[in-house]
This record gives C-alpha cells, structure tokens and sequence, in this order.
C-alpha cells in the first residue's frame, strides 16, 4: 500500500517538475528491458574506474608531489572531466549499436520499418537516459573526494580524508551491488571493493617512491 503511495507521489512529484508527456516518455523508456540493467552496469564501473583515478590523482598531487590543494583539486576535476566525455561518447556508441541490431530485428519479424515510430524514439531516449546517468557518475567519485581539499586547508590532513573518502564509496558502491544482487552478505561485496582501493593505494605509493 505504502509502495503504491510513493509511485503516485513520485509521478505527481515527476509530472509537475516535467512536464506530463516529458514525464510519461521518460518512464515508458525505463520500463524497456534494457535500460535499468545497463544503467546499474555502466554506472557502477564507471564509479569504480573514476574512484580508483581520483586516488592515484591524490597520492600523485598531494601526498607525493608535494603540491597544494589548487593542484590536486584542478587535476581531479580535469581527470573527472575527461572521464564524464570518455564515458557518454562510449556508452552511446556501445548502447546504440545494440539498440539499432535490437530494432532491427523487430524490424525483420514485423516485415516493417520502425523509423520514427514510438519504438525506435523510445529506444533513442533510453539509450540517452543510460548516457548521461553514466557520465555523472565520475563526478560523483569527484565531488566526495573533493570537499575534504575544499574544507581542510592543511594538505596532509586533506589528503588522508580525501583517501579516506575515496575508500568509502568503494565500500558503498560494492555494498550496493550486494542489495541488488539480492546477496545473503552484501557487506562482502563492500569490503571486496574497498580492499581493491587498497590494493590501488598501496601500489600507487610503492610506485611513487620508487620513482
């Protein structure tokens, strides 16, 4: 009862915000097979991949480069920058390619082409869906990372917690992925991800000091 509540807050909430047509698009591209699958998939390696980037950023900039807050902030939002254009261009690339073999094999089954029809718009506007879902979410590795450069004038100090944060959204992001896989343990998954960014720090350090 209480679900049914909430998805009609949530579409009333959507309509106005929206706009009703805009709002009924968008949820009937979700509701194709495709887009929460690789919407989940794509943002979750690319947290992964842009978390990992932003430590080695860190140790880098300013644990070892003895560089300043300026430093490792511009470097990180350039790096999360070039991640979020690397991202949306492949992820459309890739999720276009499969739509288009998908309509195309609709196309030979129903003996009919399905340009401008609802079926290929609504395909068009998931896969843009998943492209810029995916291509927020370096900067979503950036913005955690960088409050505490922002906040802590001391660099050090900035640094650890900078680490620190990088660490938990490892954790976070694995520990999700054990909710949705619907996993006995999900806090496995967390831990597994965040020893990873560990194992990222430890190498990024021995690489550091041995050149």
């Amino acid at each position: 009862m209480s679900n049914g509540r909430n998805e009609s807050l949530r579409a009333v909430i959507g309509k106005k915000v929206l706009g009703e047509s805009r709002y009924d698009s968008i949820t009937k591209a979700l509701r194709m097979p495709d887009p929460l699958p690789a919407i989940r998939r794509y943002f979750i390696n690319t947290v992964f991949d842009s978390t990992c980037v932003v430590l080695g950023v860190i140790i880098g900039t300013a644990m070892v480069g003895g560089g300043d807050n300026r430093i490792a902030i511009l470097t990180i939002i350039t790096s999360c920058l070039a991640l979020s254009i690397s991202t949306m261009f492949s992820v459309y690339e890739a999720e276009n390619l499969e739509k288009r073999i998908k309509i195309l094999e609709i196309e030979r089954a129903m003996l009919r082409k399905l340009d401008k029809s609802s079926i290929e718009k609504t395909s068009r506007l998931s896969t843009l869906i998943t492209v810029l879902i995916a291509a927020l979410a370096p900067w979503l590795a950036a913005t955690v990372t960088l409050l505490p450069l922002l906040l802590v004038t001391d660099l050090e100090i900035a640094s650890w917690l900078a680490i620190g944060a990088t660490i938990m959204v490892l954790f976070v992001t694995g520990l999700l992925m054990g909710r949705m896989g619907s996993r006995d343990h999900p806090a496995l998954y967390g831990v597994r991800m965040a020893v990873v960014g560990i194992i990222v720090f430890v190498l990024s350090m021995l690489i550091e000091r041995l050149l």
